[in-house]
């Protein structure tokens, strides 16, 4: 992949965690990098943006190569990997800083966005209406060193285990043909 055709998607679906672990096994994905996307506070910390006064969210920055997967396919992924139906949350993780949100950094991927949303209602694939955002990038800060790789570096970790885990399954079951394979 040759860094001027690399296109960014940041998106924000709960623990930064979890989304990472899954976007960085599909093929055509660089980067993701895990950060706070939206607030108002330059340079959060993870305590800030935890108590929730900074206005970020939990997100994902996403690298990626739009000849091997396009925006659209990053988002049939987003949709399915987490529950866009809970407003400020995702399981047991609750507050602004978990919502749901489509970050875009430009018209195409906004106008993507809001045909995917569509896409994703008339399939029902959530038997709740979808509450996600789909609002103008701002900024990204990338998270404390020790949030970056955490599923790949503590996998037996009980969060891993009990929440990553079944999107990985999931991710595996769903989109087996865009996985990236042991030599990408």
């Amino acid at each position: 992949m040759t860094a001027e055709k690399l296109a960014t998607a940041t998106l924000a679906a709960g623990c930064f965690w979890c989304v990472e672990a899954v976007f960085d096994r599909l093929k055509g994905v660089a980067q993701v990098v895990s950060g706070y996307a939206g607030g108002k506070v330059p340079y959060p910390t993870y305590r800030e943006v935890c108590d929730g006064t900074t206005g970020h969210a939990e997100a994902v920055q996403i690298t990626f190569d739009p000849a091997v997967i396009n925006f659209a396919e990053l988002l049939e992924v987003f949709w399915r990997i987490h529950d866009p139906t809970t407003l400020n949350r995702q399981g047991a993780d609750v507050g602004t800083q978990y919502r749901s949100a489509i970050f875009w950094h430009d018209q195409q991927q906004r106008e993507t966005a809001e045909r995917s949303l569509r896409a994703a209602e008339a399939a029902r694939l959530w038997p709740d209406l979808i509450v996600t955002e789909i609002v103008p990038f701002t900024n990204f800060y990338p998270a404390e060193g020790y949030h970056r790789d955490y599923y790949r570096l503590n996998p037996h970790q009980p969060y891993c285990r009990i929440v990553i885990d079944p999107k990985i399954s999931k991710l595996h079951k769903d989109f087996a043909d865009k996985l990236k394979t042991s030599s990408s």
